[in-house]
């Protein structure tokens, strides 16, 4: 018998309301019924045989459908995670390593090294500021550069890998202000702030020296290197070096960059030689070799036999004013 389309298109309708109808009762108004194959039962280590906890049956928390998916889901989240932070390490290993270094200038010698050397700048300006400063960046090393009064211990940023302490031991009351910045450092040292030491030290003129000995890693102290101003049997271009006296810089010398023209032009002079020739002393000597060797017509030379000039000054005066001094 063929069914007109009509009533089979309502015969379709009626199904689906129906059966729409019986889901909602299912949802809305019936009791919630768990099948055991949708159970997880757990037993409690301290749960008494048989299952029975307070004389009811213990039933565990209902099924997650979407337990397995959670689990897949985090376990490929950590691997992300691992494998980026192994990323950022593989970027942070890659990248051109840089190594910090501050210059603590608590000597005269310190602004030779940082302004003459180094060529780095400072501020301010003013050269009696109580606090100065600079930075510079040479290759793979940023340096950074602090002088002054100002300057005291524990009031120094530290951010850096390795310290350079200019210091000065020429005499007795400089010894012992050094040593307590010494002491400072040593500190700074063994609590890991710093990794390298090295000191520029204006040293002793008749090389007495001693004092700073303990101090060197060589004597088991934690100076690695020592660079001297003035001789020293101690040096060995290893651990000990010989370091320039530099330039007067208390009284202002100029300071001149280097240029190419500078370096390569040819200069009128060999040599020169400008002072008071005694009789039997090195001067003398010096100036015999300069004629034999015929290097006095390349060189500039003026020499005298007396002092002329001070003799003359010395009669016209009464009291001559001449502390005694170190040179």
């Amino acid at each position: 018998m063929k069914i007109p389309k009509r009533k089979l298109f309502l015969l379709i309708i009626f199904a689906y309301v129906a059966f729409s109808l019986y889901a909602a009762y299912n949802v809305f108004f019936s009791n919630k019924v768990i099948s055991r194959v949708h159970r997880v039962v757990k037993k409690e280590s301290n749960a008494p045989a048989g299952g029975v906890r307070d004389g009811a049956p213990f039933v565990a928390d209902e099924w997650n459908p979407w337990e397995d998916e959670e689990v897949e889901y985090n376990s490929a989240l950590n691997k992300k995670r691992k494998a980026f932070k192994q990323y950022m390490a593989r970027i942070d290993r890659s990248k051109p390593k840089r190594y910090k270094v501050q210059i603590w200038g608590k000597a005269a010698i310190g602004l030779y090294l940082w302004e003459h050397i180094l060529e780095g700048p400072l501020n301010p300006t003013d050269k009696v500021a109580q606090w100065r400063e600079g930075e510079l960046q040479s290759g793979k090393v940023d340096f950074s550069f602090y002088t002054g009064p100002a300057v005291v211990q524990g009031h120094v940023p530290l951010e850096m890998n390795s310290l350079v302490l200019v210091v000065n031991g020429r005499e007795q009351q400089k010894v012992s202000y050094s040593t307590r910045w010494l002491e400072h450092v040593q500190a700074l040292v063994l609590s890991n702030t710093v990794s390298h030491v090295a000191v520029v030290l204006l040293g002793n003129e008749q090389c007495n020296n001693d004092w700073i000995a303990p101090h060197l890693k060589r004597n088991g102290g934690f100076v690695d290197l020592l660079f001297l101003i003035y001789d020293s049997p101690w040096v060995n271009d290893k651990d000990v070096f010989q370091w320039p006296l530099g330039v007067a810089t208390y009284r202002e010398f100029p300071m001149i960059r280097p240029n190419a023209q500078l370096i390569t032009s040819n200069r009128p002079y060999l040599c020169n030689f400008l002072g008071t020739v005694y009789k039997n002393s090195s001067r003398e000597v010096l100036m015999n070799v300069l004629k034999q060797s015929g290097l006095d017509k390349e060189c500039l030379t003026t020499a005298r036999e007396k002092c002329l000039c001070f003799v003359a000054l010395y009669q016209g005066l009464e009291e001559i004013f001449n502390p005694p001094q170190l040179d």
